[in-house]
């Protein structure tokens, strides 16, 4: 987004979304809720993730299925605008309050995060 400034290129970026872990991609928070897998508080407590398996297995799963491509632009953010207001992005919840599954899969996140705080805390 225009307003906003990220340290990391879109290659780590991406590398992040397809080896990192659910508490910092919000594409693979998104992705193990709706695979249901169980999310964890991991470590102090603070951080959530789907567990040292869970996230394997989101791994793989994002391997087999998942593909990314890309355009280059000067000012992505104006294009990335507008395609969440043209395309139905049903997984994108940032600027698509409109899209019908917008409420469904944000109630979906939060209700991972209210049960994860229910549980011990794992390594």
């Amino acid at each position: 987004m225009a307003n906003r400034t990220s340290t990391q290129n879109l290659r780590k970026r991406v590398r992040y979304h397809y080896r990192g872990n659910a508490a910092g991609s919000t594409l693979r928070l998104t992705l193990g809720c709706l695979l249901g897998l169980e999310l964890r508080r991991v470590g102090s407590g603070k951080r959530m993730t789907f567990g040292k398996a869970g996230e394997v297995t989101l791994s793989q799963w994002m391997a087999d299925n998942a593909r990314v491509c890309w355009i280059e632009r000067s000012e992505p953010w104006d294009l990335e605008s507008q395609l969440i207001q043209q395309l139905d992005l049903p997984l994108n919840l940032d600027q698509n309050r409109h899209n019908a599954f917008h409420g469904r899969l944000k109630e979906l996140r939060a209700q991972a995060r209210r049960l994860a705080r229910e549980l011990p805390v794992t390594s």
